[in-house]
């Protein structure tokens, strides 16, 4: 029986165009991503380190790119956040059937494009019993030790855990530590059809 529902956030509550950060940087002629910078997105979404440092590693690399242009070309990865699903995850906070946390690969430039085009987002993380962000726990999702930090913290059964993602690797890690899974399809599916789509688990 399912008792705890851990969601994703971007492709599962807000909407992304995952290919518009490369293809808005590309348009300031940056098509040549090294390994090294790929590393430094992910150090920087795990918090390691700071937006000026990782704004400023992209600005040395290419003179012709400012700040601003930069964080406008990170940021075109955030589309929308359709007030349905507030309402949906309102309801479910209301209801308390279920522990409600939210695990996210983000990163501090987005979270505050989001504090600022979202009016609701602070009624949106009040509905969670806990919020985690990836640089705020210093650890992001595929690896395993994400998802043991938050079953240890929440105190949660796996067998008890439904999550909800739209990344193949970052659901499989979870399921390969016995937590159920929702591989959402966000260009198909909905979130709030998880009950009908998954009610084999409820």
């Amino acid at each position: 029986m399912i008792k705890n529902l851990i969601f994703d956030f971007g492709d599962v509550f807000l909407d992304l165009d995952k290919a518009a950060t490369k293809r808005e940087l590309e348009r300031l002629k940056i098509t040549d991503f090294s390994e090294e910078m790929l590393q430094k997105n992910l150090d920087y979404e795990k918090g390691l380190i700071s937006s000026e440092a990782f704004i400023s590693s992209y600005c040395d690399l290419f003179p012709q790119l400012s700040s601003e242009a930069f964080r406008n070309s990170w940021n075109a990865i955030l589309i929308k956040f359709p007030e349905h699903r507030l309402r949906f995850l309102q309801k479910l906070s209301e209801e308390g059937t279920y522990k409600l946390i939210l695990l996210s690969n983000t990163n501090d430039i987005h979270i505050d494009w989001v504090k600022e085009h979202i009016a609701f987002f602070e009624e949106f993380r009040k509905c969670f019993d806990a919020f985690y962000l990836s640089q705020e726990i210093k650890l992001r999702k595929p690896d395993p030790s994400i998802y043991e930090y938050v079953l240890e913290e929440q105190h949660l059964k796996p067998e008890e855990t439904l999550f909800i993602d739209d990344t193949d690797e970052n659901t499989a890690a979870a399921a390969e530590l016995g937590i159920h899974t929702w591989n959402i399809d966000p260009k198909t599916q909905d979130v709030v059809d998880l009950f009908e789509i998954k009610k084999e688990l409820f």
